[in-house]
């Protein structure tokens, strides 16, 4: 039934836009004929707006990865340098929360650890939402910062990075084998807002996989039992992505990838002094426009991201192929 559903989205879309197409045209031939302006240039901005959202549904028949239509989970993690890094890391967590409000996404905090002064260690969301997966998992990898601190009395310029870890989260019908022996489970008191009751008790729940390394957390709940449930579907998510990971690391273009993902191999940089500039690393593209993209204006950077990563798989294909 859901994909059902969003079949029929997807067909509904085209028709209106199609149904929309049609309209700018005759309105433009409607104002040729009156020798009206205004309506011309009307009838162009609709014709703009058009070419974007046909431009959208494009990119998104490209999301047909195993895992592109799901839910996902984003990890957001300050890197060294304590107040900045973890303001830094703030940041990033409002833009992509941003990011989510516009697009209809809904945006559950999972876990978060508060900075030592401002800002925070590091958070995790569920983000809800038909293809969350397929356009947030472009966004993996260390983004860097460089501004005037405002936390440094003497005004000097400071470069933070932060790190950013999309994973899928896994429908019922897909079996992730995890054995007890595998897991360390650890409980602590909660932290920030949810009452005095969460505050408390030792209700969080953090679970270490031993042989991956993977940790994973959550306090969104003020039962134990519940933050347990949802701590062990965030750990079968990550090992499933995991898995798609080491799946498309054979083709080429995924091994590039891999590289940028490493601390200190930045994806993308925000410079906001001496100039003020946004650019990705991997695709070149940039904007000059910083405080929208803060603001969650991510849609160029994932569009771009996402041609480039079906176009590498497919030209690996190809290459296979012949």
């Amino acid at each position: 039934m859901r994909e059902r559903n969003q079949l029929e989205k997807s067909i509904g879309d085209f028709t209106t836009l199609e149904q929309e197409l049609r309209d700018a045209v005759e309105l433009i031939e409607l104002g040729d004929a009156e020798e009206d302006t205004e309506i011309v240039e009307e009838a162009e901005a609709i014709l703009v707006r058009l070419q974007k959202q046909a431009a959208t549904q494009e990119l998104e028949t490209l999301l047909s990865g195993e895992a592109d239509a799901n839910d996902c989970f984003v990890e957001v993690n300050a890197g060294a340098g304590g107040t900045e890094s973890q303001d830094w890391a703030q940041m990033l967590y409002r833009m992509y929360t941003r990011w989510a409000d516009a697009h209809g996404y809904k945006v559950e905090l999972m876990d978060e650890s508060a900075g030592e002064e401002a800002g925070i260690k590091s958070a995790s969301v569920r983000i809800q939402g038909h293809n969350a997966y397929g356009w947030l998992k472009t966004e993996s990898g260390v983004h860097r910062l460089v501004r005037i601190s405002p936390y440094d009395s003497s005004a000097r310029r400071h470069t933070s990075f932060a790190s950013v870890w999309v994973y899928p989260e896994i429908d019922d019908d897909i079996e992730i084998e995890v054995e007890d022996k595998d897991l360390r489970v650890d409980t602590y008191r909660s932290q920030g807002a949810g009452g005095q009751h969460v505050n408390t008790t030792d209700s969080a729940i953090r679970i270490t996989h031993i042989p991956s390394g993977i940790v994973v957390s959550c306090q969104s709940d003020r039962s134990q039992h519940r933050n347990r449930a949802e701590a062990m579907r965030m750990l079968r998510a990550r090992l499933y992505e995991a898995e798609l990971r080491r799946r498309e690391e054979t083709a080429q273009a995924e091994q590039d990838a891999k590289t940028d993902i490493g601390w200190g191999h930045q994806i993308r940089s925000y410079v906001l002094h001496p100039y003020q500039m946004v650019k990705d690393l991997r695709t070149e593209v940039e904007t000059s426009n910083t405080q929208a993209v803060l603001d969650g204006d991510l849609d160029d950077f994932m569009a771009a991201s996402l041609a480039q990563r079906v176009g590498g798989a497919a030209d690996e294909k190809a290459a296979e192929q012949a």
